[in-house]
């Protein structure tokens, strides 16, 4: 292979540090292969204090850096999966889905282990509104204050913003070093995570045949299988940033487990259930699952969100 490979990613330190390894993974699978990060810089790092629900939600954080895929401008483009819409756009594809790092969320203060701990009135910080219907479901006597920005800058405001505790990814502590910080991670029962969440999604253009076998070997399919769950789940719902919900795919052996949850936006009311079945099935069991939690109640929920009827 001749061209450079190059690669569209955003400039922020966890964006950078995710694509210094996805270029570190091809060329130790192709020492003569050279790459190219091309920072680009999309609409949520534009809108950085707005939360993502009000704005349009998980495509800010990418529809750059598609364009530029399909403009031809790079070759590849590394996203957090969790980022990623549920629907890719025409011409590209999803070529791998490399091991997924922790899935967790992690509780992060100075000062409590944990949410119990939080005497009422605390304030605790999140720019998820996933993260913010589970904490309000448990702890209503809690306040959830809006918080987004890097890692470094949420941690920062941890300080400077008087929060009791913030709720960070694990993976991104972890690719950033930063786990000797005072933090406990979440169990899925306490939190459940977003859906893709510690996955990487390295997307390309559906005809480029050549960088598809290159990324081949950086597929890792459990991880592929479990997203693809998740993700199935989504695409039922018509989901993103502005739609509390969550997901979380395993696969153990021959059988793949994805449990899941739609909540109304003041965690009120939060439904949820699993499913099990072979990993062949995967995108099929998320949409199961989603008309499972819609035919509870969660159709209603999400058509309040909305202000519209759900397909």
């Amino acid at each position: 292979m001749l061209r450079t490979v190059r690669i569209g990613t955003r400039g922020s330190h966890l964006a950078l540090t995710q694509t210094h390894w996805v270029e570190a993974q091809l060329k130790a699978r192709h020492p003569h292969l050279s790459t190219e990060a091309v920072i680009i810089k999309t609409s949520g790092d534009k809108l950085k204090d707005v939360p993502l629900a009000e704005v349009g939600g998980k495509g800010l954080f990418i529809k750059e850096i598609e364009e530029a895929l399909l403009a031809g401008e790079v070759d590849l483009a590394v996203h957090s999966l969790k980022d990623m819409p549920a629907e890719i756009p025409s011409g590209c594809v999803l070529g791998a889905v490399p091991p997924r790092e922790d899935c967790r969320d992690a509780f992060i203060s100075r000062r409590y282990s944990a949410l119990a701990e939080i005497p009422a009135g605390g304030k605790i910080g999140t720019g998820s509104l996933r993260r913010k219907v589970q904490i309000l479901h448990r702890r209503p006597d809690l306040e959830v204050v809006h918080l987004r920005g890097n890692v470094d800058t949420r941690l920062r405001k941890l300080e400077t913003e008087g929060l009791d505790a913030i709720i960070l990814a694990a993976a991104g502590l972890k690719r950033l070093g930063l786990e000797h910080i005072p933090l406990t991670f979440l169990s899925e029962t306490e939190m459940l995570p977003a859906i893709g969440q510690g996955a990487l999604g390295l997307e390309v253009r559906a005809d480029d045949q050549e960088m598809l076998e290159l990324l081949s070997p950086l597929n890792h399919y459990p991880s592929q299988v479990a997203v693809t769950a998740e993700r199935g789940f989504l695409a039922r719902l018509e989901g993103g940033c502005v739609v509390p919900v969550a997901a979380l795919g395993r696969l153990d052996g021959d059988t793949l487990s994805l449990s899941a949850l739609i909540s109304d936006l003041e965690g009120r009311e939060v439904l949820q259930d699993h499913l099990a079945g072979p990993p062949e099935e995967a995108d099929a069991m998320g949409r199961r699952l989603a008309e499972m939690l819609l035919e509870r109640g969660g159709r209603k929920i999400l058509e309040k969100i909305f202000g519209r009827p759900l397909k």
